[in-house]
């Protein structure tokens, strides 16, 4: 497996982005074990929370054994703290670069599928709330979400005040990152909105695998879009599983989501903690 860290410019952000790749290319085999036939790679394209960065899923969780077993290729940017929606006036667009500019990129830059049902979208708590939205803004690209935790905290955000001692909950931090709130809900950083719009132009859905902890405070904001999804014929798979908001409820749902996916299943090769036949 090929651990891979690079800096990309984005035309989006107006920047250089690092981004983490996991690329299972040169998976060494022993003979009898299976051998992958050669063709371009799935997807999954991984998201970090809040306060986090491009190494979290790697620090995090085993995420590259995961990837391995799967022949599964695991992008990871990062999205800074900017809910991964655009942000025009300050050249904050990460929708559009997680969503159209990250994929073609990296579509030029190594072997992977370029089919929608190859291609997948997944993060934890912000990330988790980028991947709904820009896997449905971006539905004809991505054919599933993995959503762990995710930050649904749209509908709440109007209410908000300057009052909250920590910054991610203050109104100003909001408007920063959602732009005028009295105006979100009818727009496209709100994926109720983004589900209902859909809907009406008949447009295909991604399919979605969603997880949330049973201690976690998200729970029922999780619950309640999960049915929402099903009740407007959203395919959704949705796990409540014990634990909060923390690593270690990611590490076994990232597994569970990625067992959920279609991939190949091949198998880990030899490494140093894998060496029998």
């Amino acid at each position: 497996m090929a651990f891979i860290q690079m800096n990309l410019l984005s035309q989006s952000l107006m920047r250089t982005v690092p981004v983490n790749v996991i690329l299972p290319a040169d998976k060494l085999v022993f003979p009898g074990m299976p051998v992958r036939e050669d063709k371009p790679y799935k997807t999954l394209y991984l998201l970090h929370g809040i306060f986090g960065s491009y190494a979290d899923w790697v620090n995090g969780t085993r995420i590259c054994r995961y990837a391995e077993e799967n022949d599964l290729v695991v992008v990871m940017p990062s999205g800074d703290n900017a809910f991964y929606v655009d942000q025009k006036e300050g050249q904050n667009c990460y929708g559009e670069f997680i969503g159209r500019e990250l994929v073609e990129l990296t579509r030029k830059m190594f072997p992977l599928s370029h089919k929608r049902e190859d291609t997948y979208i997944g993060g934890l708590s912000m990330g988790g709330y980028g991947a709904i939205r820009n896997g449905l803004k971006y539905h004809d690209t991505f054919g599933a979400v993995v959503a762990l935790s995710s930050a649904l905290i749209v509908e709440g955000l109007p209410a908000r005040t300057n009052d909250a001692p920590i910054f991610m909950e203050r109104r100003d931090y909001a408007e920063s990152v959602f732009g005028d709130l009295d105006e979100v809900l009818k727009s496209d950083k709100y994926p109720n909105y983004l589900v209902e719009q859909l809907k009406k132009e008949g447009a295909q859905f991604p399919d979605f695998f969603m997880a949330c902890g049973d201690a976690d405070g998200l729970l029922k904001a999780n619950q309640d879009f999960a049915a929402f999804l099903k009740a407007n014929d959203v395919s959704v798979t949705f796990e409540v599983g014990p634990g909060g908001h923390e690593w270690d409820f990611w590490d076994t749902y990232i597994k569970k989501g990625m067992d959920w996916l279609p991939l190949e299943r091949n198998g880990l090769g030899i490494n140093s903690g894998n060496v029998r036949v």
